[in-house]
């Protein structure tokens, strides 16, 4: 069975940090997003939603997402908190979006899962009998409380530390001044000689 502890370290030593983004894929948000991301030509983790694939121009999204060669995360087929769930609706929902996810790219990997609302329950030990590693939520930007850009890269520049994962969102509501703060801070932590890698294996 594949590991249940959660994963909460980058890999790779020294300046290193790993981008996720939760709560996608969103029409114009994501794609400014995977636009910033190829310019700076890092590979990020998408948490996607199961309804937001479904949605208009969802699958365009999450073709485009996997194309670019980021890596995806189940985050369950809706937000709904799954804390209290039996295991058996959590395996449920958990199939459910992998074939949601499927039936948009094809069988593409997809190793780690994340709960909604770091809401684990039985959440974790169900994701690793289906082959994914739980994705911890790492250290966050708060985009759910503010959209205020300065805000949001004080609160970026503070999560990039040595070996973090990041989280920040795509989806889930109007995302655009997150978009602008990771432009912005990535831009200064490369340029300070920081490299984006993935969550540990």
């Amino acid at each position: 069975m594949t590991d249940a502890t959660q994963v909460t370290a980058a890999r790779g030593a020294g300046l290193v940090a790993a981008l996720t983004f939760d709560d996608g894929p969103n029409p114009g948000e994501t794609d400014e997003l995977l636009d910033v991301l190829a310019e700076a030509r890092i590979t990020a983790v998408f948490c996607v939603i199961g309804s937001n694939v479904q949605a208009p121009g969802g699958t365009q999204l999450l073709r485009r997402t996997v194309a670019e060669g980021h890596v995806l995360a189940n985050h369950t087929t809706s937000y709904q908190d799954m804390g209290d769930w039996p295991a058996e609706r959590v395996r449920n929902d958990l199939v459910e979006n992998l074939r949601i996810i499927r039936d948009a790219v094809g069988d593409v990997p997809v190793p780690y899962f994340r709960a909604p609302n770091g809401s684990w329950g039985l959440t974790a030990g169900v994701a690793a009998q289906l082959g994914m590693r739980p994705l911890g939520l790492g250290n966050v930007i708060f985009d759910w409380e503010t959209q205020d850009e300065e805000t949001l890269v004080a609160n970026l520049r503070a999560a990039i530390t040595p070996g973090a994962v990041v989280l920040a969102h795509d989806g889930g509501g109007e995302r655009w001044s997150t978009v602008r703060a990771v432009r912005r801070v990535v831009t200064e932590r490369l340029a300070e000689g920081w490299t984006f890698t993935l969550p540990a294996e």
